[in-house]
């Protein structure tokens, strides 16, 4: 059974922890868990006496035996004896069980509390430690957690983990103490990640393997150390004590000296605390200095804090010159100027609103002073001082930079004819061109290239590249991935893939990328809980599986498992709570009374239809039990009840008391006035607070004929109520009415139409919707649903305009069609039109200029071009072979001969005549 386990178990675990304490007869120790006394407290816990249970179960084994030998009872007698002697065993096993559960809580709690009074003493001893750094002024208590943080996880067994094995640091191992960041790891440790870490980076980087000095890194800050600092022996914390010795009383791998190590930043000062791991606190000496700006007087303050603030202005003259820092006493230089003031450019040209901080500026425009030579103009934007002499003055080089020439500046130098020899963009070969003007042309030349790779040649002209396609089969730095790309010089680009390797801690990855050797321990941290939240320990990560949750000293804030309010007082835990053994105290639903019996909201049932044996063969199920809320008994109070109908009184029990019926006739006076309910005594719900036995209830029988009463004068509808009291209720059923503009169907009520009088009736055919008849001007009728014909007075507004259409006017309707009123143009008008008719004028003559002066600028260039032509022509004559006269005038003596020949023929034919 489980209860006998259960001791069982128990039994064992007591011997485990002290082997020669005595224990009860259900096999827990009398003297508490750990045997005999609480670890961490002085006083003895009392031993509480055996309920019984492995006696009872003694006995009742040799009660079995003894009866062995009696006479044979009866099948029906044995059967009663064996039941009662099994109920006997099942309550002895499970006071026993019970027994053992409330022992172990209770010496639980015991240990708890013990461990709180040792941790309640290390904190007050590090206070203790401290008290010195806050007393005086200007302590800082924020400054100190680190050190404090450092000097309790050395206190606490466990606390301390060595980030590259992921594992404790204990008291009697030898450690290192990084300086950056102060953590702690294993002398081996850290010696083989050292030794790896250089191995792997000389092994890449250097051909001289061993030879260089290659620095190895931390592994949690990554401060890098020479490799003559590698650790290969044990120091204490301060670094005076070589291999320490354990003692219970210092901090573990602590000399018990005084520090003495240099305050960061330096000031002077020497730490005053004892070996301690962490970084060292505040300089906690006294020393008496001033404030930023030296105006208030000096006081004592910690030399950690000895720069303060007055507060007061500063006062000192800013950068401008003109305004003075008006911020409070501060440290360093003062902050620029926040003023803004019109200042001028560099030039003088622009003025702008600037500030006061930034006085000199260079505005955007070009400075365009004429320049010595006379000819030229300065280019530079908004400069200081004089524009300087012409750049094209002296003497200049031709584009090949072979021949210099002195020209005045309003001449382009001349190309000197010679070849330009410059060097190509190839960088192997010259341009062959004379001497020009822009850039040289592209290589063309073809040569052989060889890859970058040097595996493959090929001709091709010279400004190409030849990259071939062959991949680089080379493993990359990390080692595990090739290079893969094309025409690899042989300088293969580190890795870019991530590591992705599991870390130490079992939770994240590498997040670096992909590398050799082992990966960096993991960042982060976890804070491991207690149950609450309050309470926790931060840890490394993958250190949160084996660390024990820290003791909560706050008080379990679990709700009740069961409907009482509260429960009884105790500290923070995991798992479930005690059990209550408060009174039920629960009020019946039916009766309202208080259940009396003990609270039974967690009570142990055997669980039923669990697979049974199929044969003696089979081994029996154990038994098992579910914790379940049981409901309270029923409730035996005699209580006096009332028939239905109010006819009798008979006394009932509590758990039964409901409505019954007396069998008898109802007997109440119906609604109508008329009849009495025939139904059997029934339920009568009170109406409208009437207490009296004869009214009827909506549960007794309903009045079935039809209203026989006269209707109103001109309703044609009949009563649709049955038998009633009083007057019949007016008319409401509903009629379809046309409204007056025939659109709109109207519903009415039957009563207000046939008791309204004209005007209402009219009202009542009203859609209140706008008339859709349409006036004779156009619009549409503005009065809601009428009878008859509209009325004709529009008012709708009409836009009206003047001539020239620049004058608007809204006017009603009814007015233009009248021809009441018009818009006539004023002089404003008249002065526009005038005026547009000017600007328009203006516009052609400007035209007109600027066509004749487009055409006289065209006849200077071809003026100017046809000079250009004469002067080559005039250079050729003078260079060619001198004419004959013939050649020279014969284009003037052909017409003169040929005007003298034609008049003497013609003296010729009529002179003779």
């Amino acid at each position: 059974m489980d209860a006998w386990r259960q001791v069982a178990a128990g039994r064992g675990r007591a011997r485990g922890r002290a082997a020669a304490v005595p224990s009860s007869g259900n096999g827990v120790p009398l003297g508490g868990a750990g045997g005999g006394r609480v670890k961490g407290s002085g006083n003895a816990v009392p031993s509480v006496p055996s309920p019984g249970g492995a006696a009872t179960l003694a006995a009742s084994g040799r009660r079995q035996r003894s009866t062995g030998g009696e006479a044979p009872q009866t099948p029906g007698a044995s059967e009663l004896t064996s039941q009662r002697k099994f109920e006997e065993i099942k309550k002895a096993n499970e006071a026993a069980a019970r027994k053992l559960v409330e022992e172990n809580c209770s010496s639980s709690s015991s240990e708890e509390e013990g461990d709180e009074d040792l941790e309640g003493k290390q904190g007050k001893i590090v206070a203790n430690t401290f008290i010195s750094y806050t007393t005086h002024t200007d302590g800082d208590i924020h400054e100190l957690e680190r050190t404090k943080q450092y000097l309790n996880e050395a206190f606490q067994a466990g606390a301390m983990t060595c980030l590259i094995c992921i594992a404790s640091v204990k008291r009697n191992q030898a450690v290192w103490s990084c300086s950056g960041c102060f953590c702690i790891f294993h002398m081996p440790c850290i010696q083989k990640w050292a030794k790896d870490s250089q191995f792997l980076v000389s092994s890449v980087t250097d051909e001289d393997f061993g030879k260089k000095d290659y620095p190895w890194p931390c592994p949690k800050c990554r401060f890098e150390y020479k490799r003559s600092e590698t650790p290969s022996r044990y120091y204490c914390y301060c670094g005076k004590v070589e291999d320490p010795p354990l003692d219970p009383w210092l901090v573990p791998h602590s000399c018990g000296q005084v520090c003495e190590r240099e305050f960061k930043p330096p000031c002077g000062h020497k730490c005053l605390l004892l070996c301690h791991p962490g970084p060292c606190p505040p300089c906690p000496k006294m020393i008496t200095t001033t404030c930023y700006c030296k105006k208030a007087k000096p006081i004592p303050r910690r030399c950690s804090a000895k720069q303060w603030s007055c507060q007061l202005p500063c006062g000192r003259k800013l950068l401008c010159g003109q305004h003075r820092c008006e911020n409070p006493c501060h440290a360093g230089t003062c902050q620029p100027c926040p003023r803004v003031s019109r200042q001028k450019c560099v030039c003088g040209k622009k003025e702008a609103e600037r500030s006061c901080a930034s006085p000199v500026w260079h505005c955007d425009q070009v400075c365009g002073k004429t320049l010595p030579c006379g000819n030229h103009t300065c280019e530079q934007v908004c400069h200081v001082g004089a524009c300087g002499a012409c750049p094209r003055s002296g003497k200049r080089s031709c584009p090949c930079q072979k021949s210099k020439f002195s020209l005045p500046c309003t001449e382009d130098v001349p190309t000197c004819g010679d070849s330009c020899d410059k060097v190509l963009e190839c960088g192997i070969h010259r341009c062959s061109q004379r001497c020009h003007r822009g850039p040289c042309e592209t290589c063309r030349q073809e040569v052989e290239k060889q890859c970058r790779c040097g595996k493959h040649t090929k001709r091709m002209p010279c400004h190409k590249p030849y990259l071939c396609e062959t991949k680089c089969i080379k493993m990359r730095d990390c080692q595990k991935h090739q290079c893969r790309r094309k025409c690899c010089p042989g300088n293969c680009l580190p890795c870019d893939q991530n590591c992705g390797r599991t870390l130490g801690c079992r939770n994240h990855k590498c997040p670096s990328v992909c590398h050799r050797g082992s990966c960096y321990p993991c960042p982060e941290t976890v804070e491991v809980r207690c149950n609450c939240g309050n309470a926790k320990v931060t840890v490394p990560c993958g250190r949160e599986r084996t660390t024990r949750p820290p003791k909560c000293k706050e008080l379990c804030s679990r709700p009740p498992t069961c409907h009482h309010t509260s429960q009884e007082k105790h500290r923070c835990h995991f798992g479930s709570c005690p059990p209550c053994h408060q009174p039920c105290q629960k009020v019946l639903e039916k009766c309202g009374h208080s259940c009396p019996a003990s609270c039974h909201d967690q009570a142990l049932v055997k669980q039923t239809g669990r697979h049974q044996p199929i044969g003696p063969w089979e081994q029996p199920a154990e038994p098992a039990f579910i914790q379940t809320a049981l409901p309270c008994p029923p409730c035996q109070v005699p209580i006096p009840v009332e028939c239905l109908g109010k006819h009798e009184v008979s006394p009932l029990p509590c758990y039964a008391v409901g409505p019954y019926s007396c069998k008898r006739l109802c007997g109440r006076m119906l609604s109508c006035q008329n009849h009495t309910c025939m139904k059997e005594c029934h339920q009568v719900t009170q109406v409208d607070g009437c207490t009296g036995k004869n009214k009827a209830g909506p549960e007794c029988l309903q009045c079935e004929e039809g209203c026989s009463k006269p209707r109103p004068l001109g309703c044609p509808h009949p009563c649709v109520m049955p038998c009633h009291p009083g007057k019949c209720p007016p008319c409401v059923q509903m009629l379809r009415l046309k409204c007056h503009c025939k659109i709109t169907s109207l519903y009415v009520e039957c009563r207000k139409i046939t008791t309204a009088d004209i005007n209402e009736k009219n009202l009542l055919s009203c859609c209140k919707n706008q008339c859709p008849k349409e006036l004779p001007c156009g619009h549409r009728c503005k009065e809601v649903c009428h009878p008859g014909e509209c009325p004709f007075n529009c008012n709708q507004k009409v836009k009206l305009r003047c001539p020239c259409k620049r004058i608007k006017r809204e006017l009603p309707c009814n007015k233009i069609r009248e021809n009441q009123v018009s818009v006539e143009c004023d002089a404003t008008c008249k002065e526009m039109k005038r005026k547009a008719s000017e600007i328009k004028e203006a516009e052609a003559n400007a035209a007109l200029e600027e066509e004749k002066r487009r055409q006289q600028a065209e006849l200077e260039a071809f003026e100017n071009r046809l000079k250009g032509r004469r002067k080559k022509n005039k250079k050729r004559d003078e260079v060619a072979v001198e004419l004959s006269v013939w050649q020279k005038y014969k284009s003037y003596l052909l017409p003169v001969f040929g005007v003298m020949v034609a008049v003497l023929v013609w003296y010729i034919a009529y002179g003779v005549d």
